[in-house]
């Protein structure tokens, strides 16, 4: 596999010249990001509980070991088992095993990034189980045999005639752009998968300490069908998502859809303490819950980098970022794109450097950290990244001819003289490298190589300059 940092060169170019994506992805900032600032200005105290968010967050990972435990403790009483999962082989073993125990041979899915993230479906299919995404999006985008790209919406990518094409295509289904018959169409397919379903297989927005509940929230009702439908349950997700009370929950459930979608509530929030009872209607024989390190623990112990843990997951981020406006989510090459892509797949992936890329697909303008409700600095992760990639041994070091470029560059732009009479240099030489090497101008699409630099033209009369 090609590294990602490759990828994603490769993957942002095409999607420059694909029309369709640039269809898709046009108006996302002008549609959800207005959202999510109209919903903000209705709450009176939105900065605030932004502020608040963050110091939870905080508090939280500062003594995550204590609320972990107690929310085993909490969950086991109320009938539930959780597994530990170090990795991501170890978590699909442990639901391949549960699968296995149980005789599964049909599974229902609600959205989970972190199954995305172990390679879940893949190794459930090996297993010789179906497996069926329930989430409209994720459905969508299964049916097509791509991964997600956004957070919130995975299939924004596709244009509604895409997505009536794929239908037809794949599904036998009559062509029909309309999206409410489309939807008809894919539920009537998932109804019966829920009802021959063994398994439901969902994630978790939250865990809470203090009573051992898991939330869960939504807005298409394919995740409460998921999760009391099937005999077993499963939720998997990472470590940091427990927050300790009740009461921290509601700052982060009044913040989190206002951010993803412009929301006051999601439509469900679904809150499940264990198992189902007997005697109540509906509910899961069995309720399983992974908890999942992959490299979390890593995250946790570094001071400069366990801000990267406080994130919830909301998109809002992607939404405003200038680069995934265009570049749009499959050019990250793995589950998390925008900005948290680059700032959480270098430090999840355990090759490193094959991510080393990331950290610089960002323009570094700010945007993400002016939505983001609990206002994680990613500019700031970022550019450490950056530096880690380029000076820190641990992190693989730059390949020799990249360090001595750079170290190069860094000594002559910190002697202004020796910086002035290079850019000069350059601007002389460069006529004759365009005739010698007519690809120069092809490739970089620059019309007029040898026009002066920004600082020759700033040094000119203000009159000169008007000219």
């Amino acid at each position: 596999m090609k590294p990602l940092c490759q990828l994603f060169g490769e993957t942002s170019r095409r999607a420059l010249e694909d029309p369709h994506l640039q269809v898709a992805l046009r108006g996302l900032d002008g549609r959800l990001r207005v959202q999510r600032d109209n919903a903000f200005e209705e709450l009176p105290n939105g900065e605030e509980l932004r502020d608040e968010a963050r110091a939870i967050r905080e508090h939280t990972l500062a003594h995550l070991d204590r609320y972990l435990v107690e929310f085993e403790e909490n969950f086991t009483s109320l009938g539930g088992v959780v597994h530990w999962a170090g990795d991501a082989a170890a978590a699909r073993g442990i639901i391949q095993e549960i699968a296995r125990v149980g005789k599964v041979k049909r599974i229902v899915k609600g959205k989970s990034m972190v199954s995305e993230e172990i390679g879940l479906n893949k190794a459930l299919e090996a297993q010789g189980l179906e497996v069926v995404e329930t989430d409209l999006g994720e459905f969508i985008i299964q049916v097509a045999g791509e991964p997600p790209s956004h957070l919130v919406a995975p299939a924004v990518h596709k244009t509604r005639a895409g997505i009536t094409e794929l239908f037809n295509d794949a599904l036998g289904a009559p062509r029909m752009e309309d999206p409410e018959a489309l939807t008809l169409f894919a539920r009537k397919i998932l109804q019966e998968k829920f009802l021959q379903a063994d398994m439901g297989i969902t994630g978790a927005n939250f865990t809470v300490a203090r009573t051992g509940g898991v939330v869960l929230l939504e807005n298409e009702g394919n995740i409460r069908l998921s999760t009391t439908i099937p005999r077993i349950h499963v939720a998997v997700t990472g470590i940091e998502k427990v927050v300790p009370t009740w009461s921290e929950l509601a700052v982060l459930l009044k913040l989190l859809p206002r951010s993803a979608t412009g929301q006051k509530l999601s439509s469900y929030v679904s809150i499940f303490l264990g198992p189902g009872r007997q005697e109540e209607p509906d509910g899961a024989e069995e309720f399983h819950l992974v908890l999942l390190d992959n490299g979390r623990s890593r995250i946790l112990k570094d001071p400069a980098l366990r801000e990267s843990l406080r994130c919830i997951r909301c998109g809002a981020c992607l939404n405003t970022c200038p680069v995934y406006l265009k570049a749009g989510g499959h050019a990250w090459g793995w589950v998390y794109s925008g900005p948290i892509g680059s700032v959480l797949t270098p430090q999840l992936l355990e090759d490193r450097r094959s991510a080393s890329g990331l950290p610089f697909a960002s323009t570094l303008c700010g945007a993400c950290f002016g939505v983001c409700p609990v206002r994680m600095d990613i500019p700031r992760i970022l550019t450490e990244l950056r530096r880690r990639f380029a000076q820190d041994p641990a992190w693989g070091p730059a390949p020799k001819r990249e360090r001595g470029l750079f170290g190069l560059a860094g000594f002559t732009m910190g002697h202004h003289h020796l910086f002035n009479g290079a850019g000069e240099a350059a601007r002389r030489l460069m006529p004759v490298l365009r005739r010698v090497l007519p690809l120069m101008r092809q490739r970089s699409g620059v019309s007029d190589l040898s026009a002066p630099s920004f600082r020759t033209i700033m040094r000119k009369p203000r009159d000169e300059k008007n000219d």
